[in-house]
């Protein structure tokens, strides 16, 4: 083993095209993807190379991604500590990442190889983002494809950003431009809407629907109703990201003046009508208007709080979502000769 910093991964070969795939547990899959993709780069005839990210996998999947790591010199694999979730592995894939254009797609083969040309040609036309349209769906009509495309309905319309698949992975970028978008919990599928904000053109194109042929899915219904939660963040995000006070502090304004003008009635009830009980007649509009006015005031502090927060982001060193516990690639220069053991790095 010859060891080396995660820094020498950007200068060890100069690539056009980074191909992404995270993997979790997808032993059945990984050799399958991995030859098809690589037939398909090698027709496109420029340099590329394969970012393979193990997202905590418990099976084989990692082994089989070594051995590939281990005879192929463009291929990189990454190796995560634990699961932490497709939007942790894309982000380590992305940063780990040398070409000038990154594509992403799933390692369960639902996403057609032979599509990945149309990805490219369009990032050559100048478009920033080129996303996946799976415009004939081929999963359950009740349990995917309502609840996706309802989802998919309101992300675009919260968004602005009228695509008509969100959810899918299969996507390319520019590196400029992906590297500029923070990614965390859940936030792949909006990679379009966050990268709308930053003014980066997007383009969307059909792309095959395939059936899983091997393995076990792992997406279920229950992720369809956290998209709904994640659509109320990423909306917050787009609008408010870098001015939060002008969201609560709006709320906290309006509790502030609505309690007031409550408090001002109560007041001149009071001197209009000096021998009536107040609290008596009207004691809950009371508690009302000061539970509005101290809600106001809480709101407005959360908004000045979020301030300082958006200051202390532009300002403070960018955390990654991830943990890397080693990097395997196969050094040019053994690649001839195919030796058994692999570039590698404990970090």
């Amino acid at each position: 083993m010859i060891p080396f910093h995660s820094s020498d991964i950007f200068n060890f070969i100069m690539t056009m095209y980074s191909i992404i795939v995270p993997f979790h547990n997808e032993e059945e899959n990984v050799t399958a993807l991995y030859a098809r993709v690589k037939h398909v780069m090698e027709q496109v005839g420029e340099p590329f190379e394969l970012v393979l990210v193990d997202d905590g996998s418990r099976d084989r999947t990692y082994k089989l991604l070594r051995g590939i790591a281990e005879v192929d010199s463009r291929v990189l694999v990454v190796k995560l500590r634990r699961n932490f979730g497709q939007t942790s592995a894309l982000s380590a894939g992305f940063n780990h990442a040398s070409g000038d254009f990154i594509l992403a797609m799933d390692g369960d083969m639902q996403h057609d190889p032979d599509d990945i040309p149309h990805f490219l040609n369009k990032l050559e036309e100048g478009y920033d983002v080129v996303s996946g349209w799976r415009k004939a769906r081929i999963d359950n009509f009740i349990m995917r494809r309502i609840p996706s495309r309802c989802a998919n309905w309101l992300m675009a319309k919260l968004s602005g950003v009228e695509i008509h698949d969100f959810g899918t992975t299969f996507k390319a970028y520019r590196r400029s431009v992906i590297r500029n978008i923070p990614l965390y919990g859940e936030m792949h599928r909006f990679i379009p809407a966050l990268a709308s904000w930053y003014g980066a053109s997007i383009c969307e194109i059909p792309i095959r629907n395939v059936n899983r042929e091997r393995g076990k899915s792992h997406y279920g219904i229950g992720r369809t109703f956290r998209v709904f939660f994640d659509l109320l963040t990423i909306r917050f995000l787009l609008k408010y990201m870098s001015r939060p006070l002008h969201c609560f502090g709006a709320l906290g304004a309006l509790g502030m003046i609505t309690g007031s003008i409550i408090g001002a009635y109560l007041l001149g009830t009071t001197i209009l009508h000096p021998h009536q009980s107040m609290m008596e007649k009207h004691g809950s509009l009371f508690v009302i208007g000061v539970v509005l006015v101290v809600a106001g005031i809480q709101m407005l502090a959360v908004g000045l709080l979020g301030e300082l927060q958006v200051r202390h982001y532009h300002c403070s060193e960018q955390r990654e979502p991830y943990t890397v516990d080693r990097l395997v690639r196969l050094s040019a220069q053994d690649e001839q000769n195919v030796l058994p053991d692999a570039r590698e790095s404990e970090c």
